[in-house]
């Protein structure tokens, strides 16, 4: 006879998961459509200009992942206090973060417009690369703000369950890039055919008026809901209380501003050994780039789910319930990975025939594709646990430490050795620097059956 309590269970959580994984998941594949976009337009203009967008995005990579680091803090602790009820909380969580990611993105804008040319020069050596980076990276730089803005009020709206409204604004920023792209990169309506220009033009108009859009939509919501965000609630109240909660809220911050930058700069230290390669290797791997942007897109709701529904669960104190909750998600990522690693398998293939490369470059992107799919289900797990299971409970430093030793003391030594000392060809060095993400997920699984990680915000307030 059937459990009809368990049952009525299984039915919501897989409700509540869909109403904010499937919003999230769309939303990250549209954003992912962004790059998609430009790479494929850009694709038709050679090597050289698929090689700079390519090695501009790792620079810009460094302020997604430290903004995304302050996203993730807001989002663990608006979920808690709102599981456990805390509005004067929310509010405070809401600006402090807002207030932090403000400052890093003026000084990446700043960066970004007084040395684009050095920065990419740490890159790679070929002086053409450098320079369409360099101006690539100072247009789509501009981009920055808005962006911001958007992570901001679509991170409030995922724990308020309005995940809805993001992914509406998503679809309105992806086709006004797709056809800015078009008509900027090869000069259609009348406007210069602008090339990569255009193609990082096109970025910046489409994240400004998704911006716009979000926050009306964002004032209109906030009215009709009721909700309480107050600047005064920074300064509610005094005292070892008051101190206590900074220190708490440093250490979340802290360990995922430190994670989230290290891994990031492993990533450059990625794309420096690439583009030292040669520039065809740094251009196939570009070419690659969209592609594991959706399929990983396409499981981050799972992970953000996974961070809002438990985190909520942990503030009311529901442990046990936590933990099934966080091995379900787990499981449903496993199953989604696999299959998507099939489907890259069976297309890649055909992908790669989309570009105007020469024949070499087609071929290193497919042998990419072909190692990337052997080790995606092992990124969606490392994933779901580091980036929304363990975390929820605010316990980040266990995420930076994994984290740190996976990248530093596993992925960049390895990947220096298999290009510099091995000689390796660019698919056999991506396929061995990328054993880190086993070490990392043995690490993570050990964590979260210890339980150590759950505890609800809430109550150390008390």
């Amino acid at each position: 006879m059937k459990d009809t309590g368990q049952t009525d269970y299984n039915q919501q959580f897989r409700r509540e998961l869909l109403r904010i994984a499937l919003p999230v998941t769309l939303q990250c594949l549209l954003q992912s459509s962004f790059g998609v976009a430009d790479q494929i337009m850009t694709g038709q203009l050679g090597s050289i200009s698929i090689a700079g967008i390519g090695l501009a995005g790792k620079f810009t990579s460094l302020f997604s992942v430290l903004v995304s680091a302050i996203m993730a803090a807001a989002g663990i602790m608006i979920a808690q206090y709102i599981g456990n009820k805390d509005e004067g909380q929310i509010g405070r969580s809401f600006f402090i973060n807002f207030g932090l990611a403000m400052l890093i993105t003026i000084v990446f804008v700043g960066l970004c417009f007084s040395s684009p040319e050095k920065i990419m020069g740490l890159y790679t050596k070929d002086k053409e690369t450098v320079a369409a980076a360099a101006e690539y990276l100072k247009i789509f730089s501009l981009s920055f703000l808005p962006l911001t803005v958007n992570m901001m009020l679509s991170t409030f709206l995922r724990c308020m369950q309005a995940a809805v409204i993001p992914l509406y604004i998503s679809i309105a920023a992806a086709l006004i890039n797709t056809g800015m792209n078009y008509i900027l990169i090869f000069g259609k309506l009348g406007f210069p055919q602008m090339g990569y220009r255009g193609a990082a033009l096109a970025s910046v108009i489409a994240q400004v008026i998704g911006c716009l859009l979000l926050f009306l939509l964002f004032i209109k919501m906030y009215q009709e809901k009721g909700w309480k965000l107050t600047i005064s609630s920074i300064g509610m109240d005094t005292g070892e209380n008051y101190l206590f909660w900074w220190k708490q809220y440093a250490g979340i911050i802290l360990p995922i501003l430190i994670c989230e930058f290290f891994w990031s700069l492993g990533e450059n230290v990625y794309a420096g050994i690439y583009g030292h390669i040669g520039t065809k290797a740094c251009a196939a791997m570009t070419l690659t780039n969209p592609v594991q942007a959706i399929t990983i897109g396409a499981l981050s709701g799972i992970s953000q789910a996974a961070g809002i529904l438990i985190g909520k669960t942990l503030g009311a104190g529901e442990y046990e319930k936590a933990y099934r909750d966080a091995r379900k998600m787990l499981q449903y990522g496993l199953a989604g990975s696999i299959l998507l690693s099939l489907l890259l398998f069976l297309g890649s293939r055909f992908y790669v025939q989309i570009f105007n490369v020469d024949i070499t470059v087609r071929r290193m992107a497919e042998s990419l594709l072909f190692a990337y799919a052997l080790v995606s289900p092992i990124k969606v797990q490392n994933m779901i646990l580091g980036g929304g299971i363990i975390r929820s409970g605010g316990k980040t430093n266990y995420v930076m430490m994994i984290d740190l030793i996976g990248t530093w003391l596993f992925g960049v030594p390895l990947g220096l050795m298999a290009a510099f000392v091995w000689h390796m060809p660019i698919a056999a060095v991506y396929f061995i620097l990328s054993l880190e993400e086993c070490v990392r997920f043995g690490i993570s699984l050990v964590v979260y059956k210890r339980k150590k990680w759950m505890q609800s915000l809430g109550e150390t307030l008390q």
